[in-house]
């Protein structure tokens, strides 16, 4: 029954998204976010979140009808909430299907998507030795559009000096890659075409 109460829904996704830090931050500007991230990309209707964490419930601020959603993350007790919440999106809407595993996104195999999701995970990725595993995960993953995201504030909450990435640039420039910068008050996103 609650799943129909679009208001009630509203809240409880809110409340869920609120218990992560990174989920909570963009809870102000989710809607606005993907809305900018489409006008560029077009409406997805395949879309890989790599290192994903909770941010597959902010699914309803994405507005899209039919799309085929691949979750990745390493903690198996949210990979489940996910389904769970996939499959209640599938019982309402058989357009939407939702698959999420627990994978090593260094190692793992992905479906073929329009859209990959990278959310503040390369600094997770790369354990502060270069960027070469990035850069090769990004060559991996089969999607036309890659977003990937950095913090701008510090964990106390300072601004930092220098928020763009000059080495995501480097990188995009050498794989011939072009981007666009959607950028919030405390995240950037390269929004990467392969």
């Amino acid at each position: 029954e609650l799943l129909h109460d679009t208001s009630e829904r509203k809240k409880v996704i809110e409340l869920i998204l609120a218990t992560h830090s990174s989920t909570q931050e963009r809870l102000p500007f989710y809607e606005k976010l993907y809305a900018q991230i489409f006008a560029i990309t077009g409406k997805p209707k395949t879309i890989l979140d790599l290192g994903c964490g909770i941010n597959p419930f902010s699914f309803s601020f994405m507005k899209l009808k039919a799309c085929n959603y691949y979750a990745y993350y390493i903690n198996k007790e949210e990979i489940d909430t996910i389904n769970h919440y996939f499959n209640l999106l599938h019982t309402e809407n058989y357009s939407f299907i939702g698959k999420a595993k627990v994978a090593d996104i260094t190692k793992a195999d992905f479906p073929l998507v329009d859209l990959c999701l990278l959310l503040k995970m390369t600094d997770v990725i790369d354990k502060g030795k270069g960027h070469k595993k990035t850069e090769e995960l990004l060559e991996r993953i089969p999607a036309k559009y890659v977003i990937v995201s950095f913090a701008t504030k510090t964990m106390s909450g300072k601004e930092m000096t220098a928020p763009r990435r000059s080495w995501m640039e480097w990188l995009c420039k050498r794989l011939d890659y072009s981007y666009t910068i959607v950028e919030f008050e405390n995240e950037l996103f390269y929004v990467i075409r392969k």
